[in-house]
């Protein structure tokens, strides 16, 4: 037969080969070598020597061109050919094989062939034969067959013992373009013979035939991926790094051709894809994989063959913003240099899952260390993608931040705050740094830091302070104590109402700036704000919102606010309002705070620069708004004969009796006296020497110290009434003005150093100026207990309209915090409330506030039409 010529594939042992068809792979023949054998591999055990036989013929022949000839076919079973085979250079096979020892002459050789020509050949062969007998070669020599472990127990400290080691491999077989059936040499001695994950990639299955005979179609490019690993690692010699196992326990390392890392010239091919699960396994080393991936994506080869080339979105290229708002651990809003501001998610991010037990509890905490790094500060924005809008979700764009040279996160993930998005095969809508987030979510893991801790975090739960104005004033007077407190802006609900945490203490409180005020945004769609009230809660949410502050608390409002002072990067905010021109200066207030001046000034610049409200200022008004409230000039008259009394007075409303009267206090000497009048008063009755009861039953009249059962603390107080047989008394505590029944043994003499003459009571009546309340018992308790919100310990002023000959004082109640003038007054809010109403009849002094009764009877008017308190079922005053 003629010298045919074929490639060849691989060898099954060292007497057995694989050929295929030079220029069609497809076509294959399987070629015995004529009259000799070789020790055969076999899963139960090889025989002595296969291995090293087979090897020899592998290393000499695999992926090379040979000529060979068919001298005899044996037709049992499948049609098997034994011929010879010529190698480059005259030299030929069997007679190699059987002269280096690997190969034996068979026993039944040349029976059925009795020429000539076939006799001279078994000569030859048997002549060299017993050459590599004589010199120990080959099988004839000693040596030690290597064990081969098909079956590992325990894949991962297999792993563990090899790690950093390369290992010499032979590739038996390529199943797919990613896996391979490998011969590792562990040693001269020890073999294993497993199935191989090339790390980093995953390649289209090809198709394969079933246990039942049946052929399962592969996926697209399955095939020419094979056929890429198969032309040029199969049973080429390798080198095999593990670096993990799968799920199913199969090994997962790198497999280094010669020329190169074999899954790097897949990727560059387009016939397979980057496998994000084994980016931890690779480290650094899944850069270079993206990178061939991304070309490959860009040519359009192989799997990409369809691919859309993406284009990034404009705005997105390395922009530069600034953190205004932290939403969650991964989602931010930013604002560019115009002051527009979108909303960004962290790319391959996720905040700890509120649905999962083990990670919402750290959600806070991610969210507080996003926000310390991030607000307020100017990053680089890169938009890596759109996700598209979803049930629950909104479309929103998905981004790499960066914080000077920190990846925001890479830093959250590290800091165990944030898990890493497994991405679907196809998305590529990713962080460029993702092989890094997954790298660090493993370590984060390992060391369980945040969210993959074995302990939960301490649950914060923030008390409230402003929850009742009792409660407020209670820690008022510690925070006034504490100067500068550290807090958070967590809400802005105007351009002057905070909601402030104080991380230290676990509470948060609602905060006023004191010394200002600021125009009213809308609270609903349906409202409408004052001028300039949204531009101002738009700045104070620009400049304040989850910011680092500090809070100087002065006082508190009528609905347990506190009062006060808002640094921002150590400036008062409220002076930075005025210079906007979004708040005008609260006189009396300002004075108050300290920060008058500074307010003014402010205010002032804003007035000159046509800011905001001030934007058609006329100077000139002003000036004909003082001379009109300046004294008369050259003595003269003024132009009406009655003017409104204008006495203000700092008070405290320390009672409110049933018919609305009220007791107050009028802050000033007398108030510091009574302070060190109660302190002498509370360490003479702690003495045991003075505690005696009274010498005899109590009179109407007399003034005794009486025990006040809400605190047990004694205070001065006058007998009202006495009960004999019960041995109780009605006693008035005059330096309050409320009332109460308490026990003879609650009572004791009141010293001498105590008495009246040493201090006058403090308690002094007073009445509310131009409102009558009304008859009805239940609108009247509504009335007292309005009374009692708004004013309820805190410092008020009041104007005081009319003193009675007995003393009694009838006022005007403003709150400091929020009236600009004496119509803005707690009298007018109960008239707003429907609580009272004008008095149909005036005495002559209220006659002469007359623009106060026409905004009275306007607030009643209002009070009447939405049906409020009193008015609710009709006009009480029609006949």
């Amino acid at each position: 037969m003629p010298l045919l010529e074929a490639r060849v594939k691989s060898v099954l042992s060292g007497d057995t080969l694989v050929l295929t068809h030079v220029t069609n792979k497809s076509q294959e023949r399987i070629l015995s070598l004529a009259y000799v054998s070789a020790p055969r591999l076999r899963r139960e055990g090889d025989e002595p020597f296969a291995f090293q036989s087979r090897e020899f013929l592998r290393e000499l022949l695999v992926g090379k061109v040979i000529q060979f000839q068919i001298l005899y076919v044996i037709p049992t079973g499948a049609k098997r050919e034994y011929g010879i085979v010529r190698l480059p250079g005259g030299r030929e096979l069997p007679e190699l094989c059987v002269s280096e020892g690997w190969a034996k002459l068979r026993e039944d050789a040349g029976r059925r062939d009795e020429s000539e020509d076939t006799a001279l050949v078994l000569d030859r062969l048997r002549e060299l034969e017993s050459r590599a007998r004589s010199e120990s070669r080959g099988v004839w020599g000693q040596g030690q067959s290597a064990e081969v472990s098909y079956d590992i127990p325990e894949p991962r400290a297999l792993v563990d013992s090899l790690k950093g080691t390369m290992v010499d491999t032979v590739v038996e077989r390529v199943l797919n373009g990613d896996r391979l059936l490998v011969r590792m040499l562990i040693s001269p001695q020890k073999h294993v013979q497993t199935i191989l994950v090339v790390a980093g990639v995953r390649a289209p299955s090809a198709k394969r035939v079933n246990a039942d005979g049946t052929a399962q179609a592969g996926e697209p490019y399955g095939d020419q991926a094979q056929q890429f690993v198969e032309d040029r690692l199969l049973q080429r010699k390798v080198k095999v790094s593990l670096h993990g196992v799968t799920p199913q326990n199969q090994l997962v390392g790198t497999v280094l051709h010669p020329n190169g890392n074999i899954a790097k010239f897949l990727l560059e091919q387009g016939l397979a894809r980057c496998f994000d699960h084994h980016s931890t396994l690779l480290g650094n080393e899944m850069a270079a994989f993206r990178s061939a991936e991304k070309a490959a994506r860009d040519a359009r080869l192989g799997l990409f063959a369809d691919a859309v080339r993406k284009t990034a979105p404009s705005a997105g290229a390395n922009a530069d913003f600034v953190v205004s708002r932290v939403l969650n651990a991964d989602t931010i809003f930013v604002r560019n240099k115009a002051g527009k501001e979108k909303k960004i998610s962290l790319s391959s991010v996720r905040q700890p899952k509120p649905s999962d037990p083990k990670q919402a509890p750290f959600s806070n905490d991610a969210k507080e260390f996003l926000r310390k790094k991030l607000i307020g500060k100017h990053v680089k924005v890169t938009i890596d993608g759109k996700k598209p809008a979803t049930e629950g979700f909104e479309e929103r764009e998905v981004a790499t931040v960066m914080a000077g040279n920190t990846n925001v996160a890479i830093a959250l993930v590290e800091a165990g705050y944030a898990s890493v998005i497994r991405h679907r095969r196809d998305d590529d809508d990713r962080s460029p740094d993702y092989d890094s987030l997954l790298q660090v979510e493993e370590v984060a893991q390992k060391e369980q830091q945040g969210m993959w801790s074995s302990k939960p975090p301490k649950t914060k739960q923030y008390n409230d302070y402003s929850e009742s104005l009792q409660k407020a004033k209670m820690e008022a007077s510690v925070l006034q104590r504490q100067k500068k407190v550290a807090g958070v802006v967590d809400f802005v609900k105007s351009g002057s109402r905070f909601t402030i945490l104080i991380p230290r203490d676990n509470a948060k409180l609602t905060f006023v700036l004191s010394g200002i005020r600021a125009p009213r945004s809308a609270r609903n769609p349906g409202e409408a704000s004052e001028p300039f009230g949204q531009e101002a809660h738009d700045f104070a949410n620009r400049r304040c919102m989850q910011r680092d502050v500090e809070i100087d608390v002065e006082t508190i409002d009528k609905v347990g606010g506190f009062i006060g002072t808002l640094y921002v990067n150590r400036e008062n905010f409220a002076k930075v309002l005025l210079e906007e021109g979004l708040a005008t200066v609260h006189a009396y207030s300002a004075e108050q705070s300290g920060h008058g001046p500074e307010l003014f000034a402010a205010e002032k610049k804003a007035k000159e620069a046509r800011k905001g409200l001030w934007h058609d200022w006329d100077p000139s008004k002003d000036a004909d708004e003082e001379y009109e409230d300046s004294p008369a000039a050259n003595g003269a008259e003024p132009a009406e004969a009655v003017e409104r009394r204008k006495d203000y007075r700092d008070v405290l409303v320390t009672n409110i009796e049933e018919d609305g009267k009220l007791k107050v206090q009028q802050i000033g000497s007398g108030t510091t006296a009574l302070t060190d009048l109660m302190n002498s008063f509370r360490s003479f009755h702690l003495n045991k020497v003075n505690d005696k009861p009274l010498e005899s039953p109590p009179k109407a009249g007399d003034l005794v110290a009486a025990q006040f059962t809400e605190d047990n603390e004694w205070y001065r107080a006058k007998i009202r009434r006495n009960d004999r047989e019960a041995k109780q008394a009605d006693v008035l505590y005059i330096d309050y003005g409320n009332t109460e029944r308490i026990p003879w043994s609650r009572l004791r003499p009141l010293s001498a150093q105590f008495s009246m003459q040493k201090l006058k009571p403090q308690a002094v009546d007073a009445v509310l100026a131009f409102v009558q309340f009304p008859m009805s018992p239940e609108y009247l308790a509504d009335a007292r207990r309005f009374i009692a919100e708004q004013t309820f310990d805190r410092q008020l002023v009041a104007n005081v309209e009319h003193v009675a000959p007995e003393g009694t004082l009838t006022v005007t109640l403003l709150d400091p915090s929020n009236s600009d003038n004496l119509e803005q007054s707690i009298n007018g809010d109960l008239v707003r409330e429907g609580l009272a109403m004008v008095p149909r009849k005036l005495k002559p002094w209220e006659r002469s506030a007359g623009d106060t009764l026409a905004h009275l009877k306007k607030l009643e008017e209002e009070a009447k039409e939405k049906r409020r308190g009193m008015w609710e079922y009709g006009d009480i005053t029609e006949d």
